[in-house]
């Protein structure tokens, strides 16, 4: 496991994002697909459409396009779409503590548990 800063760039559904890695000393990684580890969100199109947009957009407020977070990853290899695995942590302004933000899909109902 690994983990890395990186910029939220885009947020399809609520467990794939865009991001651009800051893999140190000034070389960064662009727009890599980021697969959420260990959750299953409703997709934005076909029958869970409506929860699907619901769970992005709750995504998107947590980490808005263009803020900085911190992705753990699970695997040095990509999953059968060509995405990374990670978890998506955000710290506290306040406490600096640092929220997992899969943890806290799960947790609001926004998507299940799932594992690869």
């Amino acid at each position: 496991m690994y983990e890395y800063k990186a910029i939220v760039k885009k947020i399809y559904d609520a467990d794939t994002i865009t991001v651009d890695i800051d893999l140190g000393f000034g070389t960064w990684l662009k727009n890599q697909q980021i697969r959420l580890y260990g959750i299953n969100a409703p997709e934005v199109r076909g029958e869970s459409k409506v929860a699907g947009f619901a769970a992005r957009d709750i995504l998107l407020k947590w980490i808005p396009i263009g803020s900085e977070i911190i992705i753990r990853t699970h695997k040095d290899d990509k999953e059968k779409y060509g995405r990374w695995l990670g978890e998506i942590f955000v710290p506290d302004i306040a406490t600096k503590e640092l929220t997992n933000i899969n943890e806290q899909l799960v947790a609001g109902g926004y998507a299940v548990r799932y594992m690869e």
